[in-house]
């Protein structure tokens, strides 16, 4: 049997910071789709996944920029062309689960949809353990402690469901089936976007590299989308016109989203998508808050559906952290190590450098990273520029909305983001 890919007390270390990252990523994932409860102002659902995305498209190129340099991420392209590809499909694959995530949280609420569209972590275990060995050589108890939070998750999608079809809330039981489809839609959707994903960190590609270019594909497919569904070129311009004073929120929401996304990266690369992206999914917890908490989507619902929303909910979030604490043993980092290698063979690359890519460490005879470009700075300056500008047209929207648990929601976001990023500079610099 082949060796383990790193030793227990390095695979230890990168469990505990892929479990917090995948904290973490729950958090801003959840909070980025808090503006998307605009399309319940009459925005046309379209013009808010495109605007969204413009926000994606420069947070994706201005955090690598910040983090890591732009000379860094092409240098990881060159020894990579292979997952350009890749990376725009699953964009591709992104910027239209995104758009049915905006249908589906006008169609049910956001804190129903939420825990219906997670059923991505359901299809990410299945193409993980398809794909990439996870899970393969696991143990008895192992493979039971997933079943068992398999079946919880997708108990808990059946629950929401159901919560959604028996809603008296006016407007939500009428178009609650498209709203379910929606976000059925977006999960498997969403599920098998992680392909890419582990396909690139198997061959020791930088989780900042590859979002760069990801925007790429979900900025051409959210583009095209745009174009067809408002009119051409001349709606577009007219719809964004008239959102100018709720540009700056959805665009803010793209920013915060790459923020869990990159959380969420990491995650995948040193736990796997079987593990990483259940965890990952905790985002349903942080929506069902914005949704009850802060905008007050329950007070809508009658006590039965309230329950049930809150059941599903629980049944979920439990078993997305029953399937995240299940560590790999051994024997299944042994077959970890032969999908590297078998990745290695298909596209010469090195083996070690991937090998150690996985344990997010730099050999001490490798080249050092190149030197920051001017181009890094212009890239954060023009960030700057487009937030500065939208926020000198934005208005406060006429959406009723609790401050206090706003606030409380967004300091625990900050706890996640710091505690989680200065893990991530300790152990890997970022790597």
């Amino acid at each position: 049997m082949a060796a383990a890919l790193q030793t227990p007390n390095t695979y230890r270390s990168l469990h505990r910071l892929g479990v917090v990252c995948g904290l973490a990523a729950g958090a801003w994932l959840g909070a980025a789709e808090a503006p998307v409860k605009f399309v319940t102002l009459g925005l046309s659902p379209v013009l808010i996944s495109f605007v969204f995305v413009a926000g994606v498209f420069v947070a994706r190129w201005t955090l690598p920029a910040l983090l890591a340099g732009t000379g860094q991420v092409m240098l990881d392209l060159r020894s990579r062309p292979h997952l350009i590809v890749w990376a725009v499909l699953a964009g591709a694959l992104w910027a239209v689960a995104n758009t049915l995530t905006v249908f589906a949280i006008r169609d049910v609420g956001l804190a129903i949809a939420f825990p219906i569209w997670n059923i991505n972590s359901l299809v990410g275990v299945f193409w993980g353990w398809l794909f990439f060995r996870e899970l393969r050589a696991a143990s008895r108890r192992e493979w039971m402690q997933v079943v068992v939070a398999a079946v919880a998750i997708a108990g808990g999608a059946v629950i929401l469901a159901g919560a959604a079809r028996t809603a008296s809330a006016a407007g939500v039981a009428a178009h609650a089936g498209a709203g379910i489809a929606a976000a059925l839609g977006a999960g498997l959707l969403w599920g098998t976007m992680y392909v890419p994903y582990r396909k690139a960190y198997l061959s020791g590609m930088n989780p900042l590299s590859f979002v760069t270019i990801f925007t790429l594909g979900e900025g051409v497919t959210m583009t095209a989308l745009a174009l067809g569904f408002l009119g051409g070129a001349s709606g577009l311009a007219a719809a964004l016109a008239r959102a100018r004073p709720a540009l700056f929120w959805l665009f803010l929401g793209g920013f915060c989203w790459v923020v869990g996304d990159l959380f969420q990266q990491y995650a995948a690369k040193y736990i796997g998508i079987g593990r990483g992206i259940p965890l990952s999914n905790t985002n349903q917890l942080w929506g069902l808050a914005w949704g009850a908490l802060v905008f007050g989507e329950l007070r809508g619902l009658s006590g039965a559906a309230r329950a049930w929303v809150i059941a599903g909910s629980a049944t979920m979030i439990m078993g997305a952290l029953l399937m995240a604490g299940a560590s790999a043993s051994e024997a299944e980092q042994a077959c970890w190590r032969q999908a590297v290698e078998r990745e290695c063979r298909r596209y010469g690359l090195r083996r070690e450098e991937a090998l150690r890519a996985q344990r997010g460490e730099f050999a001490a005879a490798e080249p050092a990273a190149p030197r920051r470009r001017a181009g890094d700075g212009l890239i954060v300056l023009a960030a700057l520029g487009c937030f500065a500008g939208l926020a000198l047209i934005a208005r406060r929207q006429p959406l009723a909305v609790h401050t206090g648990w706003m606030a409380a929601l967004l300091a625990a976001m900050l706890a996640l983001l710091l505690a989680g990023g200065s893990l991530l500079w300790r152990r890997t610099r970022f790597h």
